[in-house]
């Protein structure tokens, strides 16, 4: 294998693991904001939501093939924690400051286009944000490294 082999492998492989903390992240940052706007909390409340939403679909969909793959919930969640925390971490730091800083973002309300052309840009950010983040881990050896055997091999639908 040359290096310039292994150097699109990895770069594959961070593009996979970023996507994948991207959907969870997604799924759970805007099911959050959309909660939280909707029953009327304050921004606070509603980036705490946003945030618990993400971590748990983030590890979730993380759990789900490893629970497939026939490890138990208290050997997987110690793999899915020390694979996706630091990505996840990394994009709900930078969603959320964005939606933060973004004058009426957070308050013009779920009709509005500006929640969701900011909510995009921001879900965007976090991706290039997490990217390389996920790149060094794998390069580690740690991160998604952990459970993407267990990904890739048994779901192959995934």
């Amino acid at each position: 294998m040359t290096a310039d082999t292994d150097t699109r492998s990895l770069n594959r492989m961070a593009l996979s693991a970023t996507l994948h903390c991207l959907t969870g992240c997604a799924i759970g940052e805007v099911a959050g904001l959309i909660i939280g706007m909707a029953l009327g909390l304050g921004a606070v409340a509603t980036i705490l939501l946003a945030v618990t939403l993400a971590f748990l679909f983030g590890f979730g969909l993380s759990t789900l093939p490893l629970l497939r793959a026939g490890m138990t919930f208290s050997m997987a969640l110690p793999l899915v924690l020390a694979a996706d925390t630091l990505s996840i971490a990394t994009m709900e730091v930078v969603d959320n400051f964005i939606m933060a800083i973004v004058p009426g973002a957070m308050s013009s309300g779920l009709t509005h286009p500006l929640f969701w052309i900011t909510m995009t840009f921001s879900l965007v950010a976090a991706f290039f944000a997490a990217y390389p983040v996920n790149k060094y881990l794998l390069k580690k050896n740690r991160g998604h490294a952990l459970v993407m055997k267990y990904h890739t091999k048994h779901t192959h639908h995934h």
